[in-house]
């Protein structure tokens, strides 16, 4: 998002009350921070880890930060179930942007990284 010039702090505390804290505003948190809360509006980046080739949605767990631990092993996984991982990959990545950009009540903004992802989502919008 360098073409913005987009810059935040990522919310780099372990407290669990990040997101109501004075100044999260200002910080941009993740999926262990805000799930199971509401907020009036939200903004989601979907990253490099979900992106879209000739209308097929595909996921790359290799995008993922090193710190998600909701990923932890699948290379291991991978090795002895390759099937079973891909599919599992696929639906924790899907369900971290579901989570993340359902937790707005009043809306919700979207920057999407992979272009094509987001002309596949305007499409799905209209």
């Amino acid at each position: 998002m360098s073409e913005y010039n987009f810059k935040y702090q990522w919310n780099l505390s372990n407290d669990s009350t990040w997101s109501i804290s004075e100044g999260s505003v200002d910080q941009i948190g993740c999926i262990h921070t805000c799930q199971g809360l509401e907020f009036d509006y939200v903004g989601v980046i979907i990253g490099e880890d979900i992106i879209c080739r000739d209308g097929q949605i595909l996921v790359d767990p290799n995008k993922r930060s090193s710190d998600d631990y909701t990923i932890k092993g699948w290379k291991k996984m991978k090795k002895e179930n390759p099937e079973q991982t891909k599919n599992l990959m696929r639906q924790i990545i899907k369900n971290t942007y579901r989570t993340l950009m359902t937790r707005g009540m009043k809306g919700c903004y979207v920057y999407v990284v992979d272009n094509e992802l987001k002309e596949y989502i305007k499409s799905r919008l209209k």
